[in-house]
């Protein structure tokens, strides 16, 4: 168990890099005591998510096109370098006794990365759990073989093809903690509802996590969810039964949706947008945002310039945190959602956010 204390903002975490549990305190008083306040960030990131594919060969083949899937970092188009292995190194120097895990993404499958085994080991040699999402479509039983024996856990990405089933079943076999990231829209949420209603998710994995569809990159904003269809509701209440919440996950952006519509999940088992606060996320390029979804990189920082503790305490970080600071001021959910999406707030399935917003400006 691994164990750190936040000198700046007064509270301790515990994370176990076998199982993943990660434990955050309350707010502690000067004697030590639990004051009650949960803490808005930390001084450091705890979850890094970094970007080392600058390039898409799954996503260029058109295949996530093929697929439904509309890609917010647009691997159809966009071609860039990686990360090179000496950047994540530097990256990974910096996160030692603060960043508990790392999520290996960016524009790509990171295990079509050229020097993956080598990034996965350098992470491990640092303390720091590395996890990752792939589609699965070039996995290898080698590649399994090193998620097994480097990361914590896997997500193959929901793309209803042959080389899905078969990236899952690798992974399984190799023995890797497996779970399926299912994009949630409009287009999807049919699916969705069958899925959670039959409880038809893929034998053997953890649980199928639901990511709230954006409209960035290649997602359109038809494609976003719209709080006053009854189907929405019917999804997000789907989620009252325990025994669904037992077979399923979400993004932090689905909160919004999980406060309005399953009233009877605990809050406490919700956290909010993290980003900015306890996670950040890097380029290939070396650009840290607060989250990933911020593909204009208003709130970017170079860490060719600053460190990544510098980066984290920069005014533009800051300026991202008082988006969240001034949202909502008299909600009595507030402290649970913190009005979610500061990128993109048309996604807040809440409708003091979006006012009813039926997305009429549709691309």
């Amino acid at each position: 168990m691994h164990k750190f204390k936040d000198h700046t903002y007064g509270f301790k975490t515990q994370f176990d890099p076998d199982t993943g549990l990660y434990i955050r305190s309350n707010v502690l008083d000067e004697n030590g005591k639990d004051s009650g306040a949960e803490p808005f960030m930390a001084e450091m990131p705890h979850l890094l998510d970094i970007g080392i594919m600058g390039h898409c060969i799954h996503g260029a083949s058109g295949l996530c096109v093929q697929a439904g899937v509309q890609c917010y970092q647009d691997g159809l188009n966009i071609n860039q370098p990686n990360m090179p292995l000496r950047d994540y190194q530097g990256i990974i120097d910096q996160c030692k006794g603060a960043v508990c895990q790392v999520a290996l993404g960016g524009r790509g499958d990171p295990d079509m990365h050229e020097d993956f085994e080598a990034l996965l080991a350098y992470t491990r040699e640092a303390g720091i759990v590395p996890n990752m999402t792939t589609s699965g479509y070039g996995l290898t039983p080698q590649k399994a073989r090193w998620i097994r024996q480097y990361c914590g856990a896997a997500a193959v990405s929901w793309y209803r093809s042959e080389y899905t089933d078969k990236a899952i079943n690798l992974l399984l076999d190799a023995g890797v903690h497996t779970n399926v990231h299912f994009v949630l829209g409009r287009q999807s949420l049919e699916e969705a509802i069958a899925i959670i209603e039959g409880k038809k998710i893929p034998p053997g994995i953890g649980r199928m996590i639901f990511l709230l569809h954006k409209p960035v990159g290649l997602g359109q904003k038809r494609n976003v969810l719209d709080i006053l269809d009854p189907r929405v509701r019917h999804f997000f209440s789907l989620f009252n039964d325990a025994d669904n919440c037992r077979i399923a996950g979400f993004d932090s952006c689905c909160v919004p949706g999980l406060l309005n519509m399953a009233l009877k999940i605990h809050t406490a088992s919700m956290e909010p947008c993290e980003g900015g606060r306890f996670s950040a996320y890097v380029t290939p390029d070396l650009q840290l945002l607060p989250c990933s979804f911020d593909q204009k990189q208003r709130w970017g920082v170079s860490l060719r310039n600053l460190s990544l503790r510098e980066a984290w305490n920069s005014d533009q970080f800051e300026a991202f945190r008082n988006v969240m600071r001034a949202r909502c001021p008299d909600c009595t959910l507030k402290e649970y959602c913190l009005g979610g999406c500061p990128v993109v707030p048309e996604i807040v399935l809440c409708g003091m956010i979006r006012g009813g917003n039926k997305n009429e400006n549709q691309d």
